[in-house]
């Protein structure tokens, strides 16, 4: 048993330490502060960003068909798998995202207080895949 969770831990670490490495672009608006607090969030947690700010959100989210009901106010690409990454979500679920190449695209609806870039996390912050199916809770 103690071997099996070395193992798991040390696999999890590699996870980590690799998905950290990952470059993403975000589009965002370029007046809005709490997209740029999330993209030092996702920096100060060792990812690559590339930040490009868009004058037409609704039609970056369109391409990269977020669903309405999941909308926030950036939308992120994984450049290296094409993963989307909708809202606030955190550098936590990103790694997990990155680690489960088969769901495709996650997601923080609106801009709630508890998320990286926004407010204190506090546990309770729900990332969900674009089915609605929860992915995470951090």
């Amino acid at each position: 048993m103690k071997k099996l969770f070395i193992a798991n831990l040390l696999l999890m670490t590699a996870t980590l330490a690799n998905a950290a490495g990952e470059t993403i672009t975000v589009y965002k608006d370029r007046n809005c502060g709490c997209c740029a607090a999330w993209v030092d969030h996702l920096r100060e947690s060792g990812y690559q960003v590339k930040a490009v700010d868009s004058e037409d959100m609704s039609a970056v989210k369109k391409r990269f068909g977020v669903p309405a009901s999941l909308q926030s106010c950036h939308t992120a690409v994984i450049d290296a798998s094409g993963q989307i990454i909708e809202g606030h979500v955190p550098a936590a679920a990103v790694a997990k995202l990155i680690a489960t190449p088969g769901v495709k695209a996650v997601a923080v609806p609106g801009m709630p207080m508890n998320s990286p870039g926004m407010g204190k996390m506090d546990g309770k912050l729900v990332t969900v895949e674009f089915s609605g199916k929860q992915f995470s809770k951090n």
